[in-house]
């Protein structure tokens, strides 16, 4: 996968540069099978198979001299994963869709000890639980799912407004599942989000890393969320509280972060 920073580009003039690497991929032993053009950011990324990097920049470089910012090594499978199923469109087919996904992590309050106390298959029984909850919440709300990670489940959504949404859901599904003895554990959740390449040379990596460590850095039954997101659901419906700052680890700096007030939260 590689990123494109472009500048005043029309979608128009995007779909005429792939339908020119089409046309030279074969020489240089490539096949692009998709892009992502976000209009608004100006950022574009293409997926495609070939030999090595030099041979995907090779062909950007001769079709059109459009070379990538980065060029990654991914696998195709965690694509999809991340990014939904891979829109097709006839080539030369002007189209907009931004690769920008929202990363959601819940995280089960005290799971290490769990099975200690309620033993293997009660354990499990709550886990399961917490899945079907989190999976239904996905389903309602256009929600992948990553990944499961042991006590909580990795997701990405096409828009912050979607991510919060879903968060909300679960929390109060949770809080009646717990209401009604179902559930003895609170859930963390920690939201973030960012496009497939970054700084790190890693498909989600810092948006992946956010998230993750937010929702091990919030409190039991909440919803912890990036500034960033914040800001971009401005407008949605969604109350927050005040907006302070964490000490994450891995992260050099403080992060400036949020809770969602999911018990009044109101998407629209």
């Amino acid at each position: 996968m590689d990123r494109h920073d472009l500048a005043d580009m029309t979608a128009e003039q995007v779909a005429a540069a792939h339908v020119r690497d089409l046309e030279v991929q074969g020489k240089h032993g490539v096949q692009f099978i998709t892009y992502w053009f976000d209009a608004q950011r100006q950022h574009a990324f293409c997926l495609a198979t070939g030999p090595e990097k030099e041979a995907v920049d090779a062909a950007h470089r001769e079709a059109h001299g459009l070379v990538a910012t980065q060029v990654i090594e991914v696998d195709e499978a965690a694509v999809l994963h991340f990014l939904g199923a891979f829109m097709q469109h006839a080539a030369g087919e002007p189209y907009v869709e931004t690769a920008f996904r929202a990363i959601l992590f819940t995280d089960l309050e005290g799971s290490t000890a769990l099975t200690q106390k309620l033993g293997d298959a009660d354990a499990m029984s709550v886990l399961r639980r917490h899945d079907e909850i989190v999976r239904s919440a996905l389903a309602a709300t256009g929600g992948t799912e990553v990944k499961h990670t042991g006590d909580g489940v990795m997701a990405s959504f096409r828009s912050v407004a979607g991510a919060i949404e879903a968060a909300v859901l679960i929390q109060r599904e949770l809080a009646v599942a717990e209401k009604n003895g179902l559930m003895p554990l609170g859930v963390r959740i920690g939201i973030a989000a960012g496009e497939p390449v970054t700084e790190r040379d890693d498909l989600f990596g810092t948006a992946v890393q956010l998230a993750s460590r937010l929702s091990s850095r919030a409190a039991a039954r909440s919803i912890l969320v990036t500034s960033a997101v914040r800001e971009l659901a401005t407008g949605k419906g969604f109350l927050f509280g005040a907006p302070r700052t964490v000490r994450l680890k891995g992260f050099d700096q403080p992060v400036s972060a949020a809770e969602v007030i999911w018990q009044q939260a109101n998407s629209s």
